[in-house]
């Protein structure tokens, strides 16, 4: 991708992340704070705003453990947007959702 360019392609996000193309589609379909620009065709472009939240998104997915409803519940209790700067959060804070993540995982493991 060109450097200054305004949006990102979905395999140019996809490549960043390290994950299929397909995993981003289907994080819109669970994640309605991820709002791509589709063009004609139906081609999905992301602002850079778009892209933090995938980054956040996939922290938490993959770096910190949580489930699909764990990290929908945790980014709803961050705001509108989602994106989360979790360095600057409480220790407190970090440890609540660190459990609400564990919890979520036994109980979609127990189901």
């Amino acid at each position: 991708m060109a450097e200054g360019a305004v949006y990102q392609s979905i395999s140019d996000v996809a490549a960043l992340l390290n994950v299929p193309a397909h995993v981003l589609r289907f994080w819109e379909t669970q994640f309605i704070q991820i709002k791509p620009v589709k063009r004609v065709g139906g081609r999905r472009y992301y602002r850079a705003e778009d892209v933090t939240l995938l980054q956040q998104i996939y922290d938490l997915l993959y770096k910190k453990g949580y489930t699909i409803k764990g990290a929908q519940k945790y980014l709803k209790e961050v705001g509108k947007k989602g994106i989360i700067d979790s360095q600057k959060q409480d220790k407190k804070t970090v440890f609540v959702n660190e459990m609400r993540s564990v919890r979520d995982y036994l109980k979609d493991f127990l189901d």
